[in-house]
């Protein structure tokens, strides 16, 4: 680690304490917790991953990483929902990357600037939550998220209608970083960004969210009618946002492999806690340690090789998205993603599972460690995509050459 990177750690492991004492009730109650959001605010952590000259701490993909591990260690459900605030960042770094690119045009530049900049300083400067609210429960077969969300011109900018079924920190977030399609449009060049104060005339949650885990990120969802968003709080030259893709390492919009060290985290918390618990745990007749036990120890073994597993592929992804020069194509990096997503997330589960079965009936309450960790980590399992649709992806790119389409319009 370099020494900045230590100072953002500092930062992470200042909140820890907030996160890890609210994390029962969080669950229990299903509600985000104000005080964690406090905790990361006054951390400075909001703009961890925006350059100093808007405000934020000038993170990279390696600080996001950690801080995400990190937070999943204490609050699994604040980790999740932290990492989609940093993934608006994207739509900010991103743009001004494809500026330098001159994938823009003389007159499209200033305009695609004015607004990644301000996406930024709302991050950095002014300390702002964004959710990211890109996902929607309709489908297509060729990409792994839909808009149907569609913006109509109005006088003085735009006009929002749609619902937006899955975004962390619905009601928490001070705005919501909306992905539309203009209206009339029939590919991704029709996508269009649009900044959505939380109190926005026309905002409503879309439903409650009771999951089985991850129950505190607040992702109720919104429903989008008749919203009006100014000309100069969107983003909507056509192209403008597929052509800020371009300039992602690996995933459609980068950050992508932080979410599978939440799900690390979880595991790794799960794994300590449970190793620690067996220790102490005595055999009334011998005195000994119940984790020396032979079915223990092979539950152990397990749960050390799947966590490790676990660690490989996210450290081999993150290496191929951080490494300079890049190691390998966009291409490429992306392909691994597809499979590093599940290949993790699975590993975690794994890890819950025998830790699920080491512990024992007196483990099995719903507001223990283990049980937590296990409701926790089945989401990596079907959150974004499972594994087997990641590695029939793969497949298909390794024998018909065919790439990836992280974003589709409904047409």
């Amino acid at each position: 680690m370099t020494e900045r990177e230590r100072e953002h750690a500092r930062r992470v492991e200042q909140v820890l304490p907030v996160l890890r004492a609210n994390a029962e009730q969080a669950d229990r109650d299903a509600r985000f917790q104000m005080d964690n959001l406090r905790a990361i605010r006054d951390a400075g952590l909001l703009g961890l991953i925006v350059p100093e000259r808007y405000g934020g701490l000038g993170g990279t993909l390696r600080d996001l990483c950690a801080a995400t591990f990190a937070m999943g260690t204490a609050c699994p459900s604040t980790a999740l929902a932290y990492f989609f605030h940093c993934t608006s960042a994207s739509r900010g770094l991103l743009p001004l990357e494809a500026i330098e690119a001159g994938l823009y045009t003389t007159e499209e530049a200033p305009v695609v600037r004015a607004f990644a900049e301000k996406l930024l300083r709302k991050m950095g400067e002014r300390r702002m939550w964004l959710a990211n609210f890109a996902s929607e429960s309709g489908k297509t077969e060729g990409a792994n998220v839909t808009i149907s969300t569609e913006a109509t011109p109005v006088a003085g900018g735009w006009r929002l209608n749609g619902v937006k079924s899955f975004g962390c920190a619905t009601g928490v977030a001070d705005e919501y970083l909306v992905t539309a399609k203009l209206a009339g449009s029939a590919d991704v060049d029709g996508l269009a960004l649009f900044f959505v104060p939380r109190d926005a005339e026309g905002v409503s949650p879309r439903a409650p969210w009771q999951p089985i885990g991850m129950r505190a990120t607040a992702t109720d969802g919104i429903v989008l009618k008749d919203v009006f968003v100014p000309s100069d709080e969107a983003l909507t030259i056509p192209g403008a946002f597929a052509r800020a893709t371009q300039m992602s390492r690996g995933t459609w919009v980068g950050n992508q492999v932080a979410i599978a060290a939440v799900y690390l985290g979880v595991a790794q918390a799960c794994y300590d806690h449970t190793i620690q618990a067996l220790l102490d745990f005595k055999f009334q007749d011998t005195g000994r340690s119940i984790a020396t036990s032979p079915m223990h120890q092979e539950l152990i073994s397990h749960m050390a090789v799947d966590l490790e597993t676990g660690y490989l592929w996210l450290r081999r992804q993150l290496e191929l998205e951080t490494a300079e020069p890049p190691l390998k194509p966009k291409a490429e990096v992306a392909r691994q993603w597809r499979m590093c997503k599940g290949q993790v997330c699975e590993a975690a589960f794994r890890v819950a599972v025998n830790a699920f079965k080491a512990s024992g009936t007196s483990g099995s309450t719903n507001s223990g460690v283990v049980a937590r960790a296990l409701r926790d980590l089945s989401m990596g399992l079907v959150q974004a995509f499972p594994a087997e649709r990641g590695r029939l992806e793969v497949a298909r790119m390794i024998v018909e050459g065919s790439g990836y389409h992280g974003l589709d319009v409904k047409r």
